[in-house]
């Protein structure tokens, strides 16, 4: 069973027309999943529903709990891109199962996601790791320590030193 932690981000927002702003879509995985024909044993948790930016610590805390309470060892975290390798890094100490963070650059709601593609590069990724913690962002599996958000480009990449 893979478990699937919620926790906000650009992925699950979607636009409200009529206050024209942007809001969290709480089944926006269940929707993904569907569209997917998902056929894996999952059970999905929303831990909160924020903005990545607007986390601290004590959200991290609240994630790093969630997984640590997991009786299952594959986990996958759906997440803000903002601040997912300082998540990443909280959970590093967690031993003994695959956990990876997940999210989009564009939410699922609008055309041109790359939402379906990064969950779906996720689900792969789950049945081939080795225990530890990773980021799953345009088709690449990163290890935690070693990634960056390459805010210019749009993409994660490999960490520079």
């Amino acid at each position: 069973m893979i478990k699937i932690l919620t926790t906000g981000g650009t992925i699950a927002k979607r636009y409200d027309e009529i206050s024209g702003k942007l809001h969290f879509d709480k089944k926006h995985l269940e929707k993904m999943l569907g569209q997917g024909r998902c056929t894996r044993d999952i059970s999905i948790e929303a831990i909160m529903m924020k903005d990545s930016l607007e986390m601290n610590d004590g959200d991290r805390q609240k994630i790093y709990d969630a997984v640590l309470a997991c009786k299952e060892t594959s986990i996958m975290i759906v997440h803000g891109t903002d601040t997912m390798v300082e998540t990443a890094q909280r959970l590093s100490t967690i031993e003994g199962k695959i956990i990876l963070l997940v999210g989009a650059m564009i939410p699922y709601a609008f055309k041109n996601s790359d939402a379906l593609f990064n969950v779906g590069a996720a689900f792969g990724a789950l049945a081939s790791l080795d225990v530890g913690v990773y980021v799953v962002m345009n088709g690449q599996v990163f290890s935690w320590d070693r990634v960056q958000k390459d805010r210019e480009k749009g993409v994660f990449c490999t960490k520079r030193h």
